[in-house]
This record gives C-alpha cells, sequence and structure tokens, in this order.
C-alpha cells in the first residue's frame, strides 16, 4: 500500500516563515546586545590589569612574576567555582545569577585600586575569578533556551562579539584613563582605572535582574504564534539529544575537546590582552594613550571576524572547518611574533592576525556542546569546559611572566602557544561531522 505525500499549503509555509523571521529577529535584538555590553563589561574588568601594569608595578614594586602569578589566580578562582556557579545557575535562574555574579564581579574589580602588597593583590584577583565564575557558561546556556542549534553560530557570534569590543573600545579607555587621571585627588592613574571600570558592571547587574526573562513562557513581548513557533522549535532541536546525566559532562571526550579548543583561544586572546602593551613598551612605545590605541587594531580585526565566522558557520551548516582554519592562521601570527621582538609595526600585524584567528573560530567552538549534550549535562558540560579553557588564562599570564623573568623575551611562550593552536585544528577536524554539523 502506498502513501502519498501530504502537502501544506503554500501560504501557511509562508506566514510560517514569516513568523520564524520575525521571531528570531525580535530575540536576537532583545538578547544579543544586551548580553554582548555584559560580556563586554566582563572582559574589561578581567584584562584592564594589563594596562595597569604599565604604572601599577613600578608603584608597588611588584615583580613580573608577581604580576603574572595576581592576573592568573582570577582564572583559579574561575576555574574552581565554574560548574557549581552554573548548576546554581540552572536551579535558580538566570537572570538572578548573572546579576548577583556582575554585581560582585564589579565590586571586587573596583576594590583592586586598595591593594598595596602582593597578598592582597593574590587575594583580590582570587575573588574576582570566583565572583564571576559561570558568566560566560550561564550566558551561553541561557542563549540554548532561546535559540535552537542551526541557528546558535550567529548568535553566540553576536554575544561574543563583546569580548573583541572591549579591548577595542576599552584599551583607547584605559589608556587615556591611565594619563589623564593620574594624580587626582590624590589617586594613580591604575586606581582611577580600577574605580571606574568597574561602574558599568554594577549597572548592568541590576538592568540584568530588571530586564532578562526567567524562561521563553515569560516572553511578553513575543506574539502567540511567535511562542508556539519558538515552542515547536525548541522542542523538535532537544528531541534530536536526548537528555543526560550529570556524569556525562565530565565523561564525554567531546567536552573536553571544546574545553581544550577554547583553551587554545584564551592562550592568545590574553597573551596579546595581559602582555602585548609590555611588548609595544620594549618596542619603545612610551605613551600609555598610544599603546592603548594600538591595542585597538588587534580588535578591530577581532570583532569583524567573530561576526563573519558565526554567520558563515550556521551558513553553510559547517562548524569543524571553521575551527581549524582559523586556528592555523591564529597559530602563524603568534609563531612570527616571536621573530620579530622590537619591531612595533610586525608586533600590531602578526598579533592582528592571531586575533583575528581565534576571534573567528570562538563562536564556532561555542555552538558545539549543545550539539551532543541536554539537561543537566548541557549546564555542567558548558562549565567544565570553560573550566578547562581557563586554564590557558592562567598558562598566559603567570607561566609567561615567569618566563619573562628568567629569559627576559616572551618568545618561547608566544611558539609555544602557537604550537598549542596547531594541535588545535587537529582535534577540530577529529570531531564527528554528523554530530556537530547537524
Amino acid at each position: 500500500m502506498s502513501t502519498s505525500p501530504v502537502n501544506i499549503p503554500s501560504c501557511e509555509l509562508e506566514d510560517d516563515a514569516l513568523t520564524g523571521r520575525s521571531l528570531y529577529r525580535k530575540l536576537t535584538w532583545r538578547f544579543a546586545p544586551f548580553l554582548g555590553l555584559c560580556f563586554f563589561s566582563a572582559f574589561l574588568d578581567r584584562v584592564n590589569v594589563g594596562i595597569a601594569k604599565l604604572q601599577m608595578l613600578d608603584s608597588l614594586g611588584f615583580s613580573e612574576t608577581v604580576y603574572g602569578l595576581g592576573a592568573g589566580l582570577f582564572f583559579v578562582g574561575y576555574i574552581l567555582f565554574e560548574v557549581p556557579s552554573n548548576l546554581i545557575l540552572d536551579k535558580v535562574g538566570a537572570r538572578f545569577w548573572i546579576a548577583r555574579i556582575m554585581v560582585t564581579w564589579g565590586l571586587l574589580s573596583g576594590l583592586t585600586m586598595f591593594v598595596k602588597t602582593p597578598a592582597q593583590f593574590y587575594v583580590v584577583r582570587f575573588l574576582l575569578g570566583v565572583a564571576e565564575a559561570g558568566f560566560l557558561p550561564g550566558a551561553l546556556l541561557y542563549l540554548t533556551y532561546w535559540f535552537p542549534d542551526a541557528r546558535r553560530g550567529r548568535i553566540v557570534a553576536l554575544f561574543m562579539v563583546g569580548l573583541p569590543l572591549s579591548s577595542l573600545l576599552g584599551s583607547p579607555l584605559s589608556g587615556w584613563i591611565l594619563s589623564v587621571f593620574d594624580g587626582l585627588r590624590g589617586l594613580q592613574g591604575w586606581q582611577w582605572l580600577f574605580a571606574l571600570e568597574a561602574l558599568p558592571s554594577l549597572l548592568l547587574g541590576v538592568l540584568v535582574y530588571l530586564c532578562l526573562p526567567k524562561t521563553w513562557q515569560d516572553a511578553r513581548f513575543l506574539t502567540t504564534a511567535e511562542l508556539a513557533r519558538l515552542r515547536r522549535d525548541i522542542e523538535a532541536d532537544q528531541d534530536q539529544t536526548k537528555a543526560h546525566g550529570l556524569a556525562q559532562a565530565f565523561a564525554n571526550p567531546k567536552v573536553w575537546v571544546v574545553g581544550y579548543l577554547d583553551l587554545c583561544v584564551l592562550l592568545c586572546f590574553y597573551s596579546i590582552g595581559f602582555w602585548m602593551p609590555t611588548m609595544l613598551r620594549e618596542a619603545g612605545v612610551r605613551s600609555a594613550v598610544q599603546i592603548g590605541a594600538l591595542m585597538a587594531i588587534p580588535n578591530g580585526f577581532a570583532v569583524v571576524m567573530v561576526l563573519v565566522a558565526g554567520i558563515s558557520s550556521d551558513w553553510f551548516r559547517e562548524r569543524r572547518w571553521h575551527v581549524a582554519v582559523p586556528f592555523l592562521w591564529s597559530a602563524f601570527g603568534l609563531i612570527a611574533c616571536a621573530f620579530f621582538p622590537g619591531n612595533v609595526a610586525a608586533i600590531v600585524i602578526l598579533l592582528s592576525m592571531a586575533n583575528a584567528g581565534a576571534a573567528a573560530a570562538m563562536p564556532v567552538i561555542w555552538a558545539l556542546p549543545s550539539t551532543f549534550l541536554r539537561g543537566t549535562a548541557a549546564a555542567a558540560g558548558i562549565a567544565f569546559a570553560c573550566s578547562i579553557a581557563n586554564l590557558g588564562g592562567f598558562a598566559s599570564t603567570y607561566f609567561l611572566g615567569w618566563l619573562k623573568d628568567r629569559t627576559h623575551s616572551m618568545s618561547a611562550g608566544v611558539i609555544t602557544f602557537g604550537a598549542c593552536l596547531l594541535l588545535g585544528s587537529l582535534l577540530a577536524l577529529a570531531m564527528p561531522k554528523r554530530i556537530v554539523n547537524r
């Protein structure tokens, strides 16, 4: 007995397509700019210590090793509390928990202006990591509640553009604060830097609590038809991958691969964010304003590539090569930079290449976990991958600081990080195509 296909009237298909476009346009404008601004503020409070270092070390008498350890201890706190924080978020809701994260990290970032000793620096950086733990995986988890897999590369890119934007706009701003506010009311420029750049996080934390809907059922800005379409898309998406228990988050080798891939991204980002000011100063650039302006160049390229790669990955329904090729590009930039330590133009050009490659891979990497995890494992798995990744933050701060004190050069460190990116490109291609490209 044969069955004939069900014919759906073209007018219904057109109406459904129009509803889908309206729905995801609304959701994109509702969440991407706001959460991207929150990420902007988070990353600025995390890496502004790189610009502050230009005054802070001389003022407090810290060595490069002390600076590297203090900057890196942020990631120890972050790693230890990443998974617990995201599990709490999954229970109490994103709105309350992300607001809590932002307010506490804003307060601690501002308190950095009062440090006097290495011990105080270590404590405040560690606590800043504890406070911020869970923000990135929490925001990524929250977006999975609203966007199906096929649309996730683009929305993650729009959210994550806040990271390179924070350096693109934040580096010149930080350099300007360091110079203009130095000595005002008896405080040094680096102290004003921490005080002023903590304020947006505090304000945004309040706005998160007031503005973010708890779940899609609370989205009063959507029409009845849009809510029905959203429910259908999310349920269909979840049907493709069954829910997993907590143990799957730690036992699944693909989670470890995602963590390593983002570790490579962070090795690149933090090498540039924390150490490019030092490279430029040693190459002969003395003005903090000029250093901040030059640091904006690599991040300008990164902003463009985050968006291009996220859109391209969704368009072609392809993830693996969208990670592997940018990693090769980034590895070349880092390794080549080691051979031009005193050349300002070469440092800026090559680190721009490295930053652009890492930025292009970032949204694609974070579109991967939800293709193979659901349920509690999605919350824990994203957080666990973030924890693995942030080992790269510790390595790129403490390891490079330790190497610089002993070799008076960062060449060996950036070459090592370039080799890590080469390995990452191979691991990306080893991911199962039929799962991650769906």
